[in-house]
């Protein structure tokens, strides 16, 4: 049976970690990356045709990105040199593009594999481009941000992304699986033990290596339960970058869980951000602009009630004053939706552009001097108080600017009464016009 940490090999080297001894030898062993790797897929077809690009790796940390990257190196028969953005400098670089060249000219080509290469700043990775173009270098950047937020466009349009996926539930329980064959023995765990474990590892195969070590290594009379395995081991922290694009991805799934008239889904986005760390200020704003944005007037009540949140947690702060936020978002999810003053107010910006030179009809212009009311201003301005039901029917719009409509109330929630007094006045109005 084999022991947690022997090592193959030298005993000088002292001990391997799981991950290392599980590293795949072959790009068929990866696990997870399928739809990447299987003949149909970007790398799959690159391979087989014989021609692999520059490629940027785009996924969430222990996905497989170093080991695609440098078993890419060994399909391809290219020299495998691996450099991190947070520890190479320009010399490290040059000596690294210096070497590269070395062994174009006996012949060999270089995999550059470069790690968190968003961390480089847009002078290094420019410097990055003429190495790239006349062929010094095959360039395959591993990065767990968008890499349309975080890489130089010249970049980007000389390179592939790749995007890989967190690995599934399944996915983890096949490294299980193998990390057992591995060490010898199952797991000390009961079934509902080890979902806990998986779950733990939130998707990433590194991270459970590491908790399937530290379970291998406990000496047990029995197999754990959950609740055992919760008290010897601490749960890993979600994935989540309040500036990255995990903050954006989430405040989506929020407002779009709100839009969609799920409370439920949006409660759960809603406590993701916080865990995460996230300031509960921001997603007050948020979900304030949610009710303007999404219900409007067809619940004037639903702005109100994300104020009166807002202001609350202001007062409490954390974590009471989260449940009045939490209470907020439940009432948008559930208050009727409309757009409808939202559109209008776009429309309304696009002819205001479009027609910004354009002066109001005299009619409804002041005329404080003898002059202007000479020119005209104020001559025919109907007060409204004096007209019949109150309303005059008289043009607002610029001389000459076909009336448009813009704001158009849906039958829902208090707009369906709105929308009768729309229809009133528009009757009203041509009813004046014709008169």
């Amino acid at each position: 049976m084999a022991d947690l940490f022997d090592t193959p090999g030298d005993p000088d080297i002292g001990p391997r970690p799981l991950a290392d001894r599980l590293r795949p030898k072959s790009l068929s062993e990866v696990i997870g990356q399928e739809k990447v790797l299987s003949r149909d897929g970007p790398l799959g077809a690159m391979l087989a045709a014989g021609s692999l690009s520059s490629l940027v790796l785009w996924g969430p940390p222990g996905v497989g990105k170093t080991t695609i990257a440098r078993l890419l190196a060994a399909e391809t028969h290219l020299h495998f040199v691996q450099i991190s953005a947070i520890f190479t400098g320009v010399p490290e670089l040059r000596k690294v593009f210096e070497a590269a060249k070395l062994r174009r000219q006996n012949g060999k080509g270089t995999l550059l594999f470069v790690d968190e290469i968003h961390r480089f700043n847009k002078a290094q990775q420019d410097g990055f481009l003429p190495h790239m173009e006349d062929g010094t270098i095959l360039l395959v950047g591993a990065t767990t941000e968008n890499p349309s937020f975080e890489l130089n466009a010249a970049l980007l349009s000389r390179s592939q992304v790749i995007v890989l996926e967190r690995l599934s539930l399944a996915d983890l329980e096949r490294l299980a699986q193998r990390a057992e064959k591995e060490l010898g023995r199952a797991l000390p765990l009961k079934g509902e033990a080890r979902e806990a474990m998986l779950e733990m590892a939130d998707g990433d195969g590194r991270a459970l290596l590491n908790l399937i070590e530290q379970v291998a290594a406990w000496k047990v009379d029995a197999n754990l339960s959950r609740d055992q395995l919760s008290q010897r081991l601490m749960r890993r922290a979600a994935k989540y970058d309040k500036s990255g694009e995990e903050h954006y991805n989430l405040i989506s799934a929020l407002h779009k869980s709100v839009r969609g008239s799920d409370p439920d889904a949006a409660l759960y986005w809603f406590a993701r951000m916080l865990e995460g760390g996230e300031d509960p200020r921001f997603l007050a704003r948020r979900i304030t602009r949610m009710a303007v944005e999404d219900i409007g007037l067809a619940d004037p009540q639903a702005e109100a009630i994300c104020l009166d949140g807002w202001q609350t947690y202001e007062r409490l702060g954390s974590p009471e004053g989260e449940l009045a936020l939490a209470q907020a978002v439940v009432y948008l999810a559930l208050a009727p939706k409309s757009n409808a003053v939202y559109t209008a107010y776009k429309a309304a910006r696009v002819a205001a552009r479009e027609t910004g030179s354009l002066m109001p009809p005299k009619h409804i212009l002041n005329a404080p001097t003898k002059m202007m009311k000479e020119q005209g201003y104020g001559s025919g301005y109907a007060y409204d108080h004096d007209a019949e039901d109150g309303f005059s029917g008289q043009n607002y719009f610029p001389d000459g600017m076909k009336r448009p409509v813009w704001y158009l109330p849906p039958e829902r929630g208090f707009e369906r009464e709105l929308k009768k007094r729309v229809e009133y006045f528009a009757k009203l109005r041509a009813k004046r016009q014709d008169g």
